[in-house]
């Protein structure tokens, strides 16, 4: 209850404080390309429930169509303002009225995309006992994984045999020690992150 009382009142807040940096980057994506400002795309979320994240649009139209799910840097389907929404994370803060529905909370596992939740696993699975978050353990982690996915040989194969997994035992460890207290942790760590521009280092352990 708390926890959704905290994602309700402080999205509800951000999105007026928030609503001429809305404005402003709409606009700016409408005339940087060609296509809608938004970009909505069906992730699984709670109780694999599946629903439409949204996001400002950092790539051409119909990208989805002209490359694979997974992106890594220099992908010629991003835009060069969206180069700059996706490093500085602006691209993401369409998700805060996704958190107002109540699809998604501030804090959480990352939604995926069906393609690949159909290989989970029982444990991975966990993930869909909370609400999916703009940012989670593995976010902070793989603050950088753009990068990784280019230096990769195989960035899909990558993706799937190496960074997913961890992903999701992130989000596992995530859950069993879920709290309001590392809620606000996380937000705290995910703003330095996005101001300093660093990746963040964690024990597994």
């Amino acid at each position: 209850m708390g926890k959704r009382l905290f994602d309700l009142v402080v999205s509800l807040l951000a999105l007026m404080l928030l609503s001429p940096v809305f404005l402003l980057v709409a606009v700016l994506v409408k005339i940087s390309s060609k296509g809608p400002a938004f970009f909505g795309q069906v992730r699984v979320g709670r109780n694999e429930k599946p629903f439409t994240i949204w996001k400002f649009r950092s790539m051409c139209c119909r990208a989805e169509e002209l490359g694979p799910p997974i992106t890594a840097s220099g992908d010629p389907r991003i835009t060069r303002f969206g180069a700059f929404l996706r490093k500085s994370k602006l691209d993401e803060v369409p998700q805060l009225w996704n958190v107002l529905k109540g699809d998604m909370s501030f804090v959480g596992p990352r939604p995926e995309l069906p393609c690949y939740v159909v290989g989970y696993s029982t444990e991975q699975r966990r993930v869909f006992a909370v609400k999916p978050g703009i940012t989670d353990l593995a976010s902070l982690h793989y603050r950088e994984e753009e990068r990784l996915l280019t230096n990769s040989n195989d960035p899909a194969r990558y993706y799937r045999a190496t960074i997913l997994p961890h992903k999701l035992a992130l989000n596992v460890q995530y859950i069993e020690r879920i709290s309001l207290l590392q809620d606000l942790a996380l937000i705290l760590s995910t703003v330095r992150s996005v101001l300093t521009r660093k990746s963040f280092s964690m024990n597994m352990k």
